[in-house]
């Protein structure tokens, strides 16, 4: 009975001194949101590409974003292509049209997609999950995440 006592209270002991599990941080998070593009919103496709979410691979390797999505509350979707962030490197996701380069990718739309009196960025990866998401309400400029 002692042996079983004293397994018990060990046992007990390295479990409590564990302490809980603390999560790693996203492998690419959103890092800032420019919601509110300089200047009136027009059609125009500078006016449109003042908008971006920067996204940062916070890991040492590679990580492919293909298929990965950025969207908002409103469902407008964004799907990468082919696309490999480097370690620690920003990748910026600009509104309107463009040209597409290791650094500065092009959702392509016509209009403004974040809504500079609130909104949700969210990153899925290409099972869907939700990696990352940044959250505002009424903002001047742009939202660091």
């Amino acid at each position: 009975m002692g042996f079983a006592l004293a397994t018990a209270v060990g046992i007990g002991a390295a479990v409590a001194a564990a302490g809980p599990a603390q999560a790693a941080p996203p492998a690419i998070e959103i890092t800032r949101v420019y919601v509110n593009a300089p200047g009136t919103d027009t059609r125009a496709n500078k006016s449109v590409n003042g908008e971006y979410v920067k996204l940062t691979n916070r890991r040492s390797s590679t990580i492919s974003l293909k298929s990965w999505t950025v969207r908002d509350k409103a469902n407008h979707v964004h799907k990468f292509g082919d696309v490999k962030l480097k370690p620690k490197a920003s990748l910026y996701l600009h509104s309107g049209k463009g040209t597409n380069t290791s650094t500065k990718r092009y959702w392509g739309s016509g209009w403004h997609i974040w809504n500079n009196t609130g909104d949700t960025a969210y990153l899925r990866n290409s099972s869907g999950k939700l990696i990352d998401s940044c959250s505002w309400g009424k903002v001047s400029s742009y939202r660091n995440c």
